[in-house]
């Protein structure tokens, strides 16, 4: 038998998620053919066959927390006939066996066991209605919340604040389905962000009918020379570029009592995949050609949504762009992608009556941008001068190319 087992998820990622098994016990598989899709915090990764043969017994099931070397599997040799199911011998855990013990005689996930083993409860006591029998952490809930708390080991009961909250019912017309690793990170990360930092949000207005007159004069000789089309998003990494280069504490993060400035642009793109927002980062984005920005984000933004986008692409990013105007929004406040010190948000382009300078009254392309940051690193005056400088480059974008 071989065994295969969770390999090596990138840097700071020790665990992930059963999220499919893309073949079943006793299917014959090929060489490097993917055996298991694994849910980490950050992308979705398959596990192929290190050799030929057939899948044996499966040592973690779909939704199992699993950690880097855990066993996922065993494959063997043969031409694919299904095994013959052995029945597994129950053991009752004796009055002086620890709980430790009573859980391993049930098929725990890691994240189950822990549960169990916290507030020292018999798993053989709870009754199982995920797969297989297996125990699902709404089981133990339940468990705890309907009093049923005898235990293999006497312990002090828990104070309520410890004791995990019990699933509501779900009613007719609703679907539960459990969030994906990844939507669990989003989540975590942006309480974390909205929790640790001070985040304000400036707003301000660009005129982009300068712009727009540049890529409508300029767009098919650029898509022909570079084989990519001239969006909106390379002129706002250029002018955030150049914007962060004159306030860095914009680019700057907290590491406990000391800031620390980036002396390089790694600017994080906001992707929207169906698992989730992901944000690759466009590397040296200062040192690059509009031609190389939109190169790396049309590549970057198409690997996320085939969910193959690696995770060093997520890593290191100094500062973040979101647009939300391609779904149509017209204003937000963003929140900060931590531990960057702060978030730039564009939004739908629509004409606007505006009062020019003559006195008179034009419809412009015009849209508003919103930076949001954090207080503790950057003030008042450093956010709305960036924001200007953004927007005074947007309405003349020459001044991108002599750096005025």
């Amino acid at each position: 038998m071989t065994q295969v087992k969770v390999p090596t998820l990138g840097e700071s990622v020790s665990e992930a998620i059963i999220a499919k098994w893309l073949k079943a016990e006793g299917e014959a598989v090929a060489m490097d053919e993917p055996l298991v899709e694994l849910e980490t915090d950050k992308v979705t990764i398959e596990v192929n066959a290190p050799e030929a043969g057939v899948l044996g017994v499966i040592s973690a099931q779909e939704g199992d927390t699993v950690e880097v070397g855990a066993l996922l599997c065993e494959l063997g040799e043969g031409t694919g006939s299904a095994p013959k199911p052995t029945a597994k011998a129950e053991s009752t855990p004796t009055d002086t066996q620890t709980e430790s013990v009573a859980a391993g005689a049930v098929a725990l996930s890691p994240a189950v066991r822990k549960m169990v083993n916290d507030n020292n409860l018999d798993a053989s006591q709870i009754t199982g209605t995920g797969k297989g029998g297996r125990l699902t952490k709404e089981d133990v809930q339940k468990f705890m919340t309907s009093g049923n708390t005898a235990s293999a080991a006497p312990a002090a009961k828990p104070s309520p604040s410890a004791a995990p909250a019990a699933p509501r019912e779900t009613k007719a017309r609703e679907e539960r389905v459990r969030m994906t690793k990844l939507r669990q990170t989003i989540a975590s990360r942006l309480k974390e962000a909205q929790t640790e930092a001070a985040i304000l949000t400036t707003f301000n207005e660009i005129d982009m009918g300068a712009y727009m007159d540049m890529r409508k004069a300029y767009k098919e000789t650029f898509e022909k020379k570079h084989g990519v089309k001239l969006g909106f998003m390379s002129i706002f990494v250029k002018a955030a570029c150049q914007a962060l280069k004159e306030f860095p504490a914009v680019n700057a993060e907290i590491d406990g009592t000391d800031i620390v400035y980036k002396n390089y642009y790694d600017i994080g793109v906001a992707v929207s995949t169906p698992q989730g927002l992901v944000v690759p980062n466009v590397r040296d984005a200062d040192q690059k050609s509009f031609a190389d920005i939109e190169k790396d984000i049309g590549e970057l933004a198409g690997l996320a949504r085939e969910g193959k986008l690696g995770m060093d692409a997520m890593m290191g990013g100094t500062f973040t762009i979101t647009n939300g105007g391609v779904f149509g929004s017209m204003m937000s406040t963003p929140i900060l992608n931590r531990p960057q010190s702060a978030i730039l948000g564009m939004h739908k382009t629509m004409m606007r009556p505006m009062v020019m300078p003559d006195g008179s009254i034009e419809a412009r392309p015009m849209m508003y941008v919103a930076l949001s940051y954090d207080h503790r690193v950057v003030d008042g005056r450093e956010s709305v001068s960036f924001l200007v400088r953004i927007k005074e480059m947007l309405e003349d974008p020459a001044r991108l190319l002599i750096e005025a």
